[in-house]
């Protein structure tokens, strides 16, 4: 293949990585400044990527020797990473303003850029080498975004904490790499899957053995990624430090990014070992759905909520890829979207809590009584509380009714119907918080915010996750299964 089809296949990481360039060099130069007109390029680098997607970056195969994979999946992904990212980016000046009294830098948009470059890769990755590269441009970046407030301990705290752990969880999938290379003599992921596929044949022999440690590493490392338990330590710290617009960076694009990368790893990596990974990703699932419902119960921080209410949701969305099936990459794709949606739109929310001084507020209690001061508001929260509990008629019923059906297809009955018990727990942390709104004494107001932006954005969501969003079910279903399909 020619240089000129490989480079059209990575365009949208061209895109991005020579926009973050070039921004760089204008924020060098322009100072705080030019924050503005650096976020607002920020985003139309990012719209460029969108549309350097409908070209052969959706569907061109493999470049560079299989190294990077242009495909129905990964576009997918790369879709929801490229929107996520942008919203997080214009979430950011308006809270910088009001929490910090100093205006937002222009090294954030910069930063984001390279981390939707190295998700970009990461979801592409067709190499345990590419893969290990474009999760750590994505790491760096976000270690760096966690602590972004320099002058606030809990920022730094949590970007202290998110690198500290993300060396540890880079240096098991690291190790497990290198035994995956050890035991096959490649890093292809087609290579690996024909050498599990004759592991097969050798079963009980020493190649098999260190096979099977390589997998167990491989997947530990990837679990730190998506928050999974038990590698989920590090999220409800670096969630409740980390500024608002970059923990609803965090809880969104990169959780799209690991989860998209574990199942490519899963399906093509290690495919023909689908019956030994199938036990490790049953037992993340059901462990990160009760941890992430019982742990949340006695918090008293939203963001900290939020945080258990991602691992509890990672776990609903590896239910749809123990089924290991296409129907089961589907549903993952399909929960993540509406998972995305839920998340940002909750975190926009959380944006509006704002004290009479102007500054954040985090508390749950804070919320009393919000129906009263705040109606609007407080429909919204509610909304996103009962989708992400999954409650009917909202969207977010069928974000979970989708990977049920999958596991039940594949024959894992009782995994679903340990996941469907299992989240009648999660149910009552979210409706706690609709009740405090509803029923409890008013609290005082919050500061009304004139952003008509994030009004609108608030908005948007809240009709997605509505039961309009069922409307969407159709194309949604075409969409994801095509994404799925490329990978078997």
């Amino acid at each position: 293949m020619d240089t000129s089809m490989n480079l059209a296949m990575v365009l949208p990481e061209l895109v991005l990585s020579l926009g973050a360039i070039a921004l760089m060099l204008v924020s060098a130069w322009g100072g705080n400044g030019s924050t503005r007109a650096v976020s607002i390029a920020a985003i139309f680098v990012l719209a460029g990527a969108l549309v350097a997607l409908t070209g052969p970056a959706s569907s061109g195969g493999a470049a560079f020797g299989g190294l990077f994979l242009a495909d129905a999946f990964s576009s997918f992904a790369k879709v929801l990473i490229y929107i996520a990212t942008a919203v997080a980016i214009i979430m950011a000046p308006g809270f910088f303003q009001r929490t910090s009294g100093e205006d937002l830098r222009p090294e954030y948009p910069v930063l984001m850029l390279l981390s939707a470059a190295g998700m970009g890769m990461m979801v592409s990755a067709g190499d345990m080498l590419t893969l290990y590269v474009g999760l750590e441009l994505q790491s760096l970046s976000a270690y760096v975004l966690a602590s972004f407030m320099r002058r606030d301990t809990r920022s730094a705290e949590a970007g202290l904490k998110y690198f500290v752990l993300g060396a540890l969880a880079s240096g098991i999938l690291l190790y497990g790499i290198s035994l995956v290379y050890g035991f096959t003599g490649t890093t292809m992921f087609d290579g690996i899957a024909n050498a599990y596929a004759a592991d097969h044949l050798l079963a009980g022999e020493a190649r098999s053995l260190g096979l099977m440690f390589g997998l167990v590493f491989v997947f530990a490392g990837l679990a730190f990624k998506i928050a999974a338990v038990p590698f989920h330590m590090w999220s409800p710290d670096v969630y409740e430090g980390a500024p608002t617009p970059v923990t609803a960076f965090f809880a969104s694009a990169p959780k799209v990014a690991a989860v998209a990368l574990s199942v490519r790893v899963a399906v093509e990596a290690m495919g023909p070992a689908t019956d030994q990974w199938r036990q490790i990703v049953i037992f993340a699932a059901l462990a990160s759905i009760v941890l992430g419902a019982v742990a949340a119960i006695g918090q008293t921080n939203i963001k900290r909520l939020l945080a258990y209410s991602s691992i509890n949701n990672v776990g609903f969305a590896l239910i749809g890829l123990a089924a290991g099936t296409a129907e089961g990459v589907a549903s993952v794709l399909t929960y993540m979207t509406i998972y995305v949606v839920m998340t940002l739109g909750s975190f926009l929310v959380v944006l509006q809590m704002r004290g009479a001084d102007g500054q954040s507020v985090e508390s749950i209690a804070s919320l009393s009584g919000m129906s009263r001061t705040r109606p609007g508001l407080a429909a919204a929260l509610a909304i996103f509380m009962f989708s992400l509990a999954g409650i009917p008629p909202l969207f977010g019923f069928y974000a979970k009714f989708a990977v049920f059906q999958a596991a039940v297809h594949a024959g894992l009955f009782p995994l679903a119907v340990i996941g469907i018990a299992a989240s009648v727990i999660g149910a009552y942390y979210y409706l706690r918080v609709v009740k405090t709104m509803y029923f409890d004494e008013p609290a005082p107001a919050f500061a009304p915010v004139a952003n008509p932006v994030e009004g609108g954005l608030i908005a948007l969501t809240a009709i997605f996750v509505s039961p309009l969003g069922y409307f969407l079910i159709p194309a949604l279903g075409v969409w994801t299964m095509a994404a799925a399909q490329a990978l078997f």
